[in-house]
């Protein structure tokens, strides 16, 4: 029973997607939204980003970017337990140092 109510934990992460105002651009990165995510890890709470921000019915309408593509960043900010940045590959998702978001 312990094992079930572990499983099932779900965390809220704090998600900032930027993209550059160009498609394929290599600087410029701008914060284009804001948003809270459930998920039991890192990687849970990216592909829910993925798959909302990529099915046009599931984007919030005050969204004001374009679809997630590669080399779009997503920023994870845990408050005292770190921020994280993590930038679409062509092999999916690749934790990044925060310099290359300018």
């Amino acid at each position: 029973m312990l094992l079930e109510f572990i499983r099932t934990r779900k965390k809220a992460y704090d998600v900032t997607i930027f993209q550059t105002p160009i498609f394929r651009q290599k600087k410029g990165y701008q914060q284009v939204y804001r948003l809270q995510v459930e998920g039991m890890s890192h990687s849970d709470c990216l592909d829910e980003v993925f798959s909302q921000f990529n099915i046009k019915e599931l984007i919030p309408e005050d969204f004001k970017g374009r679809f997630i593509g590669t080399g779009d960043i997503l920023f994870i900010d845990e408050g005292r337990k770190g921020q994280y940045y993590y930038q679409l590959k062509p092999g999916g998702w690749e934790k990044i140092n925060r310099i290359h978001v300018v």
